[in-house]
């Protein structure tokens, strides 16, 4: 009777969802977020240990608060700016990061929102998208141009990068596994008159439209969390130049295994065409 609610891995019953939805609706706490964030303070590794080099960043995030993450120089000028999902943190990401260096070869900067791993503060949508600007700010000053940024956002990862690509466009943008919203997430879930109560955050659907440059869409076709439908919708409301790339397979936390060379290799062509 278990089903996979929020935009990753974390198991909920939907009768229980419901409830914490309308409970939650009018109370002061963030019932929503509880939900939603599900961040590790311990980091498991360093990009080190599996044999990369990387420098440790430490960003002022606008408003207050420190966010720490890593940049693992590349072998050419482009850098992915990459958005990681909801749950754990950067080290969680660490096999992924080595793959997509090697095979891929551009620099990687990742970054921890706050409350995940050693970023201070608590999550929050506002401050996923301060996170977000601290990070493209400290490209900007390490003389990383526009022309050589592209941002990754993966899942929960996909609305931060996307609400700072229609602020601050970058030459390209890779959004994998993403959604329309968080209403049409709970909408799969629970009915439609209990999700209308969901507030409508992380709207993409509302964003994609304001997009001016290359987008590749990443998705598993057997995605399990977050609807396959989704990216296709919201594949057809962003501006050309797109591109829709299926994975044949692949379920919410596998892309890039099942895929194999085929997806690095589509992420290589976009990246460099």
């Amino acid at each position: 009777m278990k089903k996979l609610l929020h935009i990753f891995s974390i198991v909920m019953p939907p009768f229980f969802a419901a409830a914490v939805l309308i409970a939650g609706v009018s109370m002061a706490f963030d019932p929503i977020g509880s939900m939603i964030f599900f961040p590790d303070p311990a980091l498991v590794a360093t990009p080190r240990d599996l044999g990369l080099e990387y420098e440790d960043v430490d960003l002022s995030v606008a408003g207050g608060g420190r966010t720490h993450g890593w940049l693992i120089p590349g072998r050419t000028d482009t850098v992915i700016l990459w958005f990681h999902g909801n749950a754990g943190n950067i080290s969680h990401r660490l096999d992924n990061i080595r793959v997509l260096h090697d095979l891929v070869g551009a620099g990687i900067m990742i970054v921890d929102y706050g409350g995940y791993g050693r970023s201070d503060g608590a999550p929050s949508e506002e401050r996923m998208y301060a996170d977000a600007r601290a990070a493209l700010q400290y490209l900007r000053d390490r003389g990383v141009a526009r022309e050589d940024t592209v941002y990754f956002g993966r899942s929960l990862g996909s609305a931060v990068a996307l609400d700072l690509a229609a602020e601050h466009p970058p030459a390209k943008l890779i959004l994998e596994t993403p959604f329309e919203s968080l209403r049409a997430m709970a909408g799969a879930l629970v009915p439609a008159t209990l999700a209308k109560l969901v507030p409508q955050r992380f709207d993409n659907l509302s964003k994609i439209g304001k997009i001016r440059c290359p987008v590749l869409f990443l998705h598993g076709d057997r995605d399990e969390i977050v609807p396959y439908e989704h990216s296709r919708t919201l594949f057809e409301a962003a501006p050309e130049p797109k591109k829709h790339y299926r994975i044949p397979g692949a379920t919410h936390n596998d892309t890039y295994i099942v895929g194999g060379e085929a997806y690095f290799a589509e992420i290589r062509e976009f990246i460099e065409s």
